[in-house]
């Protein structure tokens, strides 16, 4: 019976252990695409990412972002070009999970605790 207690108890304690990998460099360049629901409807961005650029494509507008990396699976958005005081504030994104072409992360203004979460892909 102690070994059936002890046998679960290892493998509870090696499970809790366990971290999902983030390889987030392959998410530095490239084009990606990223789903939400905006007032009731299913929308989709498109943008493209270099080190130090990211240009957002949505509903035929584009908008260009200057990116800040603070380390491989986190980086600060800056609109080169805000056109209203929300735009001004800058956005804070961290990857929190990769597998193959697609990533979660989560993201909200720098400085603020309200965060939400999204999955985008890359696409090329």
């Amino acid at each position: 019976m102690y070994r059936i207690i002890f046998l679960f108890f290892s493998i509870l304690f090696l499970a809790s252990c366990y971290q999902q990998e983030r390889d987030c460099s392959n998410f530095h360049k490239g084009t990606f695409e990223f789903e939400t629901l905006l007032n009731g409807e299913l929308t989709k961005t498109t943008f493209i990412r270099n080190d130090s650029i990211e240009i957002d494509f949505f509903q035929g507008k584009s908008d260009t972002a200057t990116i800040r990396w603070i380390n491989d699976c986190e980086y600060i958005l800056r609109e080169v070009h805000p056109k209203s005081m929300a735009e001004k504030k800058a956005i804070h994104i961290k990857i929190l999970t990769t597998d193959k072409d697609i990533y979660t992360f989560e993201y909200g203004l720098v400085g603020a605790t309200n965060k939400q979460r999204g999955t985008a892909k890359k696409i090329k």
